[in-house]
Protein backbone atom coordinates (compact mmCIF):
# COMPACT_ATOMS: atom_id res chain seq x y z
CA UNK A 1 0.00 0.00 0.00
CA UNK A 2 1.40 3.30 -0.74
CA UNK A 3 2.42 5.73 1.56
CA UNK A 4 0.47 8.74 2.54
CA UNK A 5 2.67 11.78 2.48
CA UNK A 6 0.85 14.84 2.35
CA UNK A 7 -1.02 16.94 5.52
CA UNK A 8 -3.76 17.48 2.80
CA UNK A 9 -5.10 13.90 2.55
CA UNK A 10 -8.43 13.35 3.51
CA UNK A 11 -7.63 10.99 6.11
CA UNK A 12 -6.30 14.20 8.04
CA UNK A 13 -9.22 15.84 8.22
CA UNK A 14 -11.49 12.99 9.23
CA UNK A 15 -8.82 11.88 12.02
CA UNK A 16 -8.94 15.75 13.53
CA UNK A 17 -12.63 15.82 12.87
CA UNK A 18 -13.31 12.63 15.43
CA UNK A 19 -10.79 13.75 17.76
CA UNK A 20 -12.35 17.00 18.21
CA UNK A 21 -15.29 15.01 19.38
CA UNK A 22 -17.86 12.87 17.98
CA UNK A 23 -20.84 10.76 19.48
CA UNK A 24 -20.32 7.61 18.09
CA UNK A 25 -16.41 7.59 17.37
CA UNK A 26 -12.91 8.38 19.07
CA UNK A 27 -9.03 8.44 18.56
CA UNK A 28 -6.90 6.26 19.97
CA UNK A 29 -3.09 7.10 19.80
CA UNK A 30 -0.21 3.90 20.72
CA UNK A 31 0.06 0.53 20.15
CA UNK A 32 -0.90 -0.37 23.99
CA UNK A 33 -4.10 0.75 23.67
CA UNK A 34 -4.91 -0.37 19.97
CA UNK A 35 -4.15 -3.90 21.72
CA UNK A 36 -6.12 -3.70 24.29
CA UNK A 37 -8.91 -2.92 21.77
CA UNK A 38 -8.75 -5.56 19.97
CA UNK A 39 -8.14 -7.87 23.26
CA UNK A 40 -11.68 -6.02 24.11
CA UNK A 41 -13.29 -6.91 20.78
CA UNK A 42 -13.86 -3.15 20.68
CA UNK A 43 -15.09 -1.76 17.14
CA UNK A 44 -12.24 -0.61 15.04
CA UNK A 45 -13.24 1.78 12.09
CA UNK A 46 -9.88 2.55 10.90
CA UNK A 47 -5.95 2.29 11.72
CA UNK A 48 -3.31 4.43 10.46
CA UNK A 49 0.86 3.71 11.32
CA UNK A 50 3.95 4.90 10.64
CA UNK A 51 6.16 1.95 9.29
CA UNK A 52 9.01 2.14 11.39
CA UNK A 53 7.63 2.33 14.86
CA UNK A 54 6.47 -1.16 15.42
CA UNK A 55 7.92 -4.05 16.79
CA UNK A 56 6.81 -7.97 15.49
CA UNK A 57 4.03 -8.65 18.08
CA UNK A 58 2.75 -4.71 16.58
CA UNK A 59 3.21 -6.22 13.13
CA UNK A 60 1.05 -9.16 13.42
CA UNK A 61 -1.44 -7.37 14.60
CA UNK A 62 -1.58 -5.03 12.21
CA UNK A 63 -1.58 -7.86 9.24
CA UNK A 64 -4.64 -9.38 11.05
CA UNK A 65 -6.41 -5.91 10.99
CA UNK A 66 -5.51 -5.53 7.80
CA UNK A 67 -7.55 -8.15 6.14
CA UNK A 68 -10.79 -6.80 8.31
CA UNK A 69 -10.44 -2.83 7.97
CA UNK A 70 -8.59 0.29 6.23
CA UNK A 71 -4.80 0.28 7.33
CA UNK A 72 -3.05 3.23 6.17
CA UNK A 73 0.83 3.97 6.26
CA UNK A 74 2.26 7.53 6.52
CA UNK A 75 4.92 9.94 7.19
CA UNK A 76 5.76 10.68 10.75
CA UNK A 77 4.75 14.20 9.31
CA UNK A 78 1.17 12.84 8.50
CA UNK A 79 1.09 11.11 11.54
CA UNK A 80 1.57 14.37 13.77
CA UNK A 81 -1.32 15.59 12.09
CA UNK A 82 -3.43 12.77 12.92
CA UNK A 83 -2.52 12.33 15.97
CA UNK A 84 -3.80 14.52 19.17
CA UNK A 85 -0.91 13.73 20.76
CA UNK A 86 1.91 16.00 21.21
CA UNK A 87 4.62 13.49 20.35
CA UNK A 88 2.40 10.84 18.87
CA UNK A 89 3.57 7.02 19.64
CA UNK A 90 3.81 5.98 15.51
CA UNK A 91 0.01 4.41 15.74
CA UNK A 92 -3.58 6.34 15.31
CA UNK A 93 -6.89 4.24 15.42
CA UNK A 94 -10.68 5.33 15.50
CA UNK A 95 -12.57 3.14 17.16
CA UNK A 96 -16.34 3.08 18.02
CA UNK A 97 -17.56 4.02 21.38
CA UNK A 98 -18.99 1.32 23.75
CA UNK A 99 -22.51 2.36 24.80
CA UNK A 100 -23.72 1.05 27.84
CA UNK A 101 -27.41 1.06 29.33
CA UNK A 102 -28.07 1.92 33.25
CA UNK A 103 -28.47 -2.20 33.72
CA UNK A 104 -25.29 -2.89 32.76
CA UNK A 105 -24.00 -1.55 36.57
CA UNK A 106 -26.45 -3.69 38.15
CA UNK A 107 -24.64 -7.42 35.82
CA UNK A 108 -22.63 -8.51 38.59
CA UNK A 109 -23.89 -7.97 41.99
CA UNK A 110 -23.44 -6.66 44.66
CA UNK A 111 -22.91 -3.28 42.67
CA UNK A 112 -19.74 -0.84 42.92
CA UNK A 113 -20.86 2.33 41.17
CA UNK A 114 -18.25 5.33 41.31
CA UNK A 115 -19.92 8.91 39.84
CA UNK A 116 -17.41 11.15 39.47
CA UNK A 117 -18.84 14.85 39.59
CA UNK A 118 -17.43 17.50 37.40
CA UNK A 119 -13.77 15.93 37.53
CA UNK A 120 -12.40 18.14 34.80
CA UNK A 121 -8.56 16.91 35.10
CA UNK A 122 -8.88 14.13 31.57
CA UNK A 123 -5.55 12.20 33.52
CA UNK A 124 -7.59 12.21 37.35
CA UNK A 125 -11.06 10.54 35.03
CA UNK A 126 -8.66 7.94 33.25
CA UNK A 127 -7.26 7.14 36.31
CA UNK A 128 -10.44 6.83 38.12
CA UNK A 129 -11.49 4.04 35.62
CA UNK A 130 -8.87 2.25 35.72
CA UNK A 131 -8.78 1.49 39.32
CA UNK A 132 -12.45 1.25 39.44
CA UNK A 133 -12.07 -1.97 36.80
CA UNK A 134 -8.75 -3.02 38.86
CA UNK A 135 -10.84 -2.63 42.05
CA UNK A 136 -13.82 -4.81 40.48
CA UNK A 137 -16.16 -1.79 40.41
CA UNK A 138 -19.22 -2.67 38.38
CA UNK A 139 -19.18 0.92 36.43
CA UNK A 140 -18.44 4.36 36.33
CA UNK A 141 -20.66 7.66 35.82
CA UNK A 142 -19.32 11.29 34.70
CA UNK A 143 -21.38 13.95 34.44
CA UNK A 144 -21.21 16.17 31.70
CA UNK A 145 -19.18 18.92 33.79
CA UNK A 146 -16.05 16.29 33.96
CA UNK A 147 -13.80 15.28 31.33
CA UNK A 148 -14.71 13.70 28.12
CA UNK A 149 -14.87 9.95 29.15
CA UNK A 150 -13.77 9.18 25.78
CA UNK A 151 -11.06 12.37 25.47
CA UNK A 152 -7.58 10.93 24.20
CA UNK A 153 -5.99 12.15 27.23
CA UNK A 154 -8.41 10.34 29.81
CA UNK A 155 -8.49 6.55 27.22
CA UNK A 156 -4.49 6.97 27.58
CA UNK A 157 -4.75 7.28 31.80
CA UNK A 158 -7.30 5.00 31.56
CA UNK A 159 -4.96 2.41 29.56
CA UNK A 160 -7.95 0.18 28.17
CA UNK A 161 -10.53 0.13 31.40
CA UNK A 162 -12.72 2.52 29.38
CA UNK A 163 -13.25 -0.54 26.91
CA UNK A 164 -14.34 -3.37 29.35
CA UNK A 165 -15.85 -1.27 32.24
CA UNK A 166 -19.76 0.24 31.85
CA UNK A 167 -18.78 3.79 31.44
CA UNK A 168 -21.82 6.54 31.20
CA UNK A 169 -22.27 10.16 31.46
CA UNK A 170 -24.97 11.95 33.45
CA UNK A 171 -26.85 15.39 32.75
CA UNK A 172 -25.84 16.39 36.44
CA UNK A 173 -25.16 15.07 39.56
CA UNK A 174 -28.76 15.27 40.65
CA UNK A 175 -29.33 13.02 37.25
CA UNK A 176 -26.59 10.66 38.54
CA UNK A 177 -28.15 10.17 41.84
CA UNK A 178 -31.50 9.26 40.39
CA UNK A 179 -30.27 6.84 38.16
CA UNK A 180 -28.03 4.96 40.68
CA UNK A 181 -31.02 5.11 43.53
CA UNK A 182 -32.93 3.41 40.70
CA UNK A 183 -30.40 0.75 40.23
CA UNK A 184 -30.86 0.08 43.98
CA UNK A 185 -27.15 1.14 45.52
CA UNK A 186 -27.20 3.28 48.10
CA UNK A 187 -25.24 6.48 47.95
CA UNK A 188 -22.36 7.04 49.77
CA UNK A 189 -20.69 10.85 49.53
CA UNK A 190 -16.54 11.14 49.98
CA UNK A 191 -15.92 14.08 52.30
CA UNK A 192 -12.19 14.86 53.55
CA UNK A 193 -13.85 14.90 56.95
CA UNK A 194 -16.75 14.55 59.24
CA UNK A 195 -17.96 11.31 57.50
CA UNK A 196 -17.78 7.43 58.59
CA UNK A 197 -14.11 6.61 58.47
CA UNK A 198 -14.08 4.12 55.88
CA UNK A 199 -12.65 1.20 57.70
CA UNK A 200 -16.42 1.49 59.89
CA UNK A 201 -18.74 1.59 56.87
CA UNK A 202 -20.21 -1.21 55.29
CA UNK A 203 -19.71 -1.55 51.82
CA UNK A 204 -20.15 -5.13 51.05
CA UNK A 205 -23.97 -4.23 50.26
CA UNK A 206 -24.86 -2.69 46.37
CA UNK A 207 -23.39 1.26 47.07
CA UNK A 208 -22.23 4.13 44.83
CA UNK A 209 -19.48 6.16 45.63
CA UNK A 210 -19.36 9.77 44.98
CA UNK A 211 -16.18 11.53 44.16
CA UNK A 212 -16.59 15.22 43.36
CA UNK A 213 -14.35 17.14 41.39
CA UNK A 214 -10.96 18.95 42.03
CA UNK A 215 -11.63 22.31 44.70
CA UNK A 216 -15.11 22.52 44.77
CA UNK A 217 -15.94 18.28 46.17
CA UNK A 218 -19.59 16.69 46.41
CA UNK A 219 -21.99 19.08 45.78
CA UNK A 220 -24.25 20.13 48.44
CA UNK A 221 -27.48 18.84 46.47
CA UNK A 222 -25.82 15.11 46.56
CA UNK A 223 -24.54 15.27 49.57
CA UNK A 224 -28.26 16.07 50.94
CA UNK A 225 -29.29 13.00 48.57
CA UNK A 226 -26.45 10.36 50.06
CA UNK A 227 -27.36 8.00 52.51
CA UNK A 228 -23.78 8.14 53.95
CA UNK A 229 -20.64 10.36 53.89
CA UNK A 230 -17.50 8.51 53.79
CA UNK A 231 -13.74 9.49 54.62
CA UNK A 232 -10.41 8.32 54.22
CA UNK A 233 -8.09 8.59 57.41
CA UNK A 234 -5.35 10.50 57.23
CA UNK A 235 -2.39 11.63 58.99
CA UNK A 236 -2.57 15.07 60.72
CA UNK A 237 -2.20 18.24 58.70
CA UNK A 238 -3.20 16.94 55.47
CA UNK A 239 -6.60 18.40 54.40
CA UNK A 240 -7.58 15.88 51.07
CA UNK A 241 -6.46 13.65 48.61
CA UNK A 242 -6.26 13.51 44.74
CA UNK A 243 -10.19 12.72 43.55
CA UNK A 244 -8.41 10.00 42.11
CA UNK A 245 -6.41 8.37 44.82
CA UNK A 246 -9.49 8.67 47.06
CA UNK A 247 -11.84 7.23 44.03
CA UNK A 248 -9.36 3.88 44.40
CA UNK A 249 -8.41 3.58 48.05
CA UNK A 250 -12.44 3.82 48.51
CA UNK A 251 -13.24 1.26 46.15
CA UNK A 252 -10.07 -1.38 47.27
CA UNK A 253 -11.63 -0.57 50.56
CA UNK A 254 -14.96 -1.99 49.31
CA UNK A 255 -13.35 -4.63 47.79
CA UNK A 256 -11.47 -6.24 50.75
CA UNK A 257 -14.65 -6.04 52.85
CA UNK A 258 -16.63 -7.93 50.11
CA UNK A 259 -13.90 -10.42 50.01
CA UNK A 260 -13.71 -10.85 53.50
CA UNK A 261 -17.39 -11.18 54.02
Amino acid sequence: MPTITSRQHAIVKTYRAVARGDDDRAVIDGWHLLHEAVRSALPIDAVALVDDRCGAADRSLIERLASQLDVAHVTRQVMAALSPVRTPSGVVAIVRKRMWSDQALLERQPALIVVAIDLQDPGNAGAIVRSAEAGGATGVLFTRGSADPWGWKTLRAAMGSTFRLPIMTATDSLDACDRVARAGARIIAATPRDGTPMYDLDLRAPVTIVIGGEGAGVTPEVLARADARVTIPMAAGVESLNAAVAAALIVYEAARQRRNH
